[in-house]
């Protein structure tokens, strides 16, 4: 038993400090070609900002995206060494089954799949906040400050429409706010413009109210009216990195309302939502592909495992972005098109797995 034990702390150590490893090389690699790519905004921006707000915020982010590029490489660059010095033939001669010799390495993507977790629901989307406003004020601006028939429901029975919104001044305009009561309409607010204040506080100025009950109704005129609507700018403006800010609980929170209110373009905020956790089980699964592929000593040594394991993981993330694009144009629902490069390549890990012994 002692034998595992120390056995099962090797592969573990050797798996985790090749992942790290990869990691701190690669993202080397990326500080210098990054920098390079945005020379002419880092000029404008002063170095602590460059330092703390972006690169700081932007590693671990890029750490994450490519975790399960860097899990894929680690195996197969440290489990081809192993097989190549003759070392799983000497583990699985003293009596280890392959089976058996699977479970550190199991262990060890279940640490990579941990920490994926916690990064990229909890830590890293309050960070992303930071390096997105760097990136929108001195690379490229990206914020979404326009928005035209803006159609929403506030709560149920009552329905919002601005014809246009303006983030910089917090104006909307042609602005109606409907009661209903089942299908009968109660109430109908319109306003010229409506200027949003803070915490729900909106001010319709040059309005009409208009009360229906039956055939009688009462109408009201004025300059300007405080009322309270439960909606904020940020709901109906939405960039397309908003759902990067989000924490999970937050991303959960946000669908539910969005989809109460009717609000369609939400399939960014629910694909990112599944994808942090299918990449997380990806580490398993490219673990389990990555080990079966490289536990066999070859003749073309280590290089063609690290070129197929490349092909592998780079097949992966590419197949990841093009089943995303199914969940934007509504061929299939966002989880299912997250989980589809799951299931697949878990097929492809249980039969290299069931030949690997072989």
């Amino acid at each position: 038993m002692k034998v595992f034990k120390i056995l099962d702390l090797y592969i573990i150590r050797k798996f985790l400090g090749s992942y790290f490893f990869s990691i701190v090389l690669i993202l080397a690699i990326t500080i210098v070609f990054d920098t390079n790519e945005k020379l002419d905004a880092f000029m404008k921006a002063p170095l602590r900002s460059i330092v703390f707000d972006y690169f700081l915020n932007f590693l671990p982010y890029f750490a994450n995206l490519f975790s399960p590029l860097f899990t894929f490489i680690a195996v197969i660059f440290f489990t081809s060494k192993l097989a190549e010095n003759s070392e799983i033939i000497a583990i699985l001669s003293s009596g280890v089954s392959f089976k058996r010799l699977f479970i550190p390495y199991m262990f060890s993507a279940a640490v990579i799949a941990a920490l994926n977790i916690v990064l990229s629901c909890y830590i890293i989307p309050p960070s992303n906040i930071t390096r997105i406003e760097f990136t929108n004020t001195y690379v490229r601006n990206k914020r979404v400050d326009y928005a035209s028939n803006i159609q929403f429901m506030v709560e149920p029975g009552v329905v919002a429409y601005i014809a246009r919104y303006d983030n910089s001044n917090k104006m909307g305009y042609r602005f109606s706010l409907e009661t209903f009561d089942g299908k009968i309409l109660k109430s109908r607010l319109t306003a010229q413009t409506i200027t949003y204040d803070s915490a729900y506080q909106w001010h319709a100025n040059n309005y009409v109210i208009r009360k229906f009950d039956g055939m009688r109704e009462t109408l009201t005129r004025g300059t300007r009216v405080d009322t309270t609507i439960t909606v904020t700018p940020s709901d109906f403006l939405i960039s397309p990195t908003d759902c990067e800010t989000m924490t999970s609980p937050q991303l959960v929170k946000y669908i539910n309302r969005q989809r109460e209110r009717g609000v369609a373009n939400i399939q960014s905020f629910e694909i990112e939502y599944h994808k942090r956790y299918a990449m997380a089980a990806a580490a398993f699964i490219l673990t389990a592909i990555g080990m079966s592929l490289s536990s066999r000593k070859t003749k073309g040594g280590m290089g063609i495992n690290i070129g197929i394991g490349l092909l592998l993981s780079f097949s992966y993330i590419f197949f990841s972005t093009v089943t995303s694009s199914f969940a934007i144009s509504g061929a299939t629902s966002p989880a299912l098109a997250m989980w589809i490069p799951n299931i697949l390549y878990a097929i492809i890990a249980i039969l290299l797995y069931r030949t690997a012994p072989k």
